[in-house]
């Protein structure tokens, strides 16, 4: 099992904006530092909390700073952005980063982002497949470019000047282009199985109950099935909230913190998602009742903590039961402690992990 990092991120929204965007980057160099193969960031343009704006301005901040780490959109949300733009940036970051880079792609969950940009009662879906539609065939094209659809035009034919370069739109380093990825945010979702149907891969979320997350697999099975590709558990990302400290004590008193990093985060997605009528994702069945969802439950369900070995033995529980997957992709958290973040992290890559895959490999090694 690899380790990466994702961060929406979700801060104080009185804490400097500065402070904020400086400790996000921390946390993806440290992550480099350490091995996490993986590391993705979300982008939101009207929420103080969630308060990283641009995903891909983001990460070029990280090209020089990092060395081997993957870095990825977490995600770009398709209905905001001209299909152009889209694919003329991930091209350049792309090559930026040397091919390093991730494509991750959403239709956006933030409904004030919708509002802010017009699609609010747009159907959304409809609008993310048109624009990563236009983005993957723009990259398989070369100019006259003539790309009709009904939320845009991609069109460069009056204005070329191809012996000077003019009206042409950048392909990516990466051939035919970046891995895609997409969130997975639903119990059952269907668009798992149409992601794998074209060649790409889930990032269960990590506000999802563990039965939710296991919903996910035979999606995936599913839409590789239907264009005879292998469905690979390798190729599935789980992202998860983990606190890792010596001192259990610590932990406990650090996650269970009612001004806490961990309870204030799940307070915000729960508080949010639950005015957009899409709470499902923290019920343990379909047809629990609103009023039994508590933030205690949904804390103690969904946050791994303790020491070491207390959260190595978390993460192998959990993936008896939801499957076997590639990647664990630890949630990150406001760094109220910095300490203790930047040592979780690190406790995490060095001690959590290769008791998991020591675990893992030993199970393996039994089963043949």
């Amino acid at each position: 099992m690899n380790l990466g990092f994702f961060t929406m991120p979700i801060h104080p929204v009185d804490k400097d904006w500065r402070q904020s965007l400086r400790e996000d980057r921390e946390a993806f160099i440290l992550a480099d530092e350490l091995g996490y193969s993986e590391g993705y960031v979300g982008e939101h343009h009207t929420d103080r909390a969630e308060n990283i704006t641009s995903c891909m301005m983001f990460i070029s901040t990280l090209v020089d700073a990092t060395r081997r780490i993957k870095l990825g959109t977490g995600t770009i949300n398709m209905p905001n952005n001209h299909p152009a733009a889209v694919a003329a940036n991930v091209a350049m970051l792309d090559h930026l980063l040397n091919g390093r880079f991730i494509f991750g792609i959403s239709p956006g969950g933030l409904l004030s982002d919708a509002e802010v940009f017009g699609n609010l009662d747009a159907d959304r879906n409809a609008m993310f497949l048109e624009c990563i539609n236009q983005v993957l065939e723009i990259w398989a094209s070369e100019p006259p470019y003539n790309i009709k659809g009904k939320f845009w035009n991609t069109v460069i034919e009056r204005q070329l000047m191809l012996d000077l370069g003019q009206g042409f739109l950048p392909k990516p380093l990466q051939t035919p282009h970046p891995p895609i990825v997409v969130t997975a945010v639903a119990p059952f979702s269907k668009g798992v199985t149409e992601a794998a149907a074209r060649g790409w891969d889930p990032i269960s979320a990590n506000f999802l109950m563990p039965q939710w997350v296991k919903s996910h697999w035979p999606k995936y099975v599913e839409g590789c099935e239907r264009v005879g590709r292998p469905a690979d558990p390798a190729n599935w990302r789980v992202a998860k909230s983990v606190f890792v400290c010596e001192d259990e004590a610590t932990a406990r008193r650090y996650v269970s913190d009612p001004d806490g990093p961990y309870r204030y985060y799940y307070s915000q997605l729960y508080t949010k998602l639950k005015r957009g009528n899409r709470q499902v994702a923290f019920k343990t069945r379909a047809d629990q009742p609103d009023e039994e969802v508590t933030l205690d439950a949904i804390c103690d369900k969904l946050i791994f903590w303790g020491s070491p070995g207390r959260v190595a033995d978390q993460i192998l529980a959990f993936r008896e039961e939801v499957g076997d997957f590639g990647t664990l992709l630890v949630a990150g958290k406001d760094w109220k402690d910095k300490t203790l973040g930047r040592r979780s992290m690190q406790l995490l890559a060095e001690k959590v992990m290769p008791q998991v895959n020591a675990a893992i490999g030993k199970s393996k090694v039994a089963a043949e």
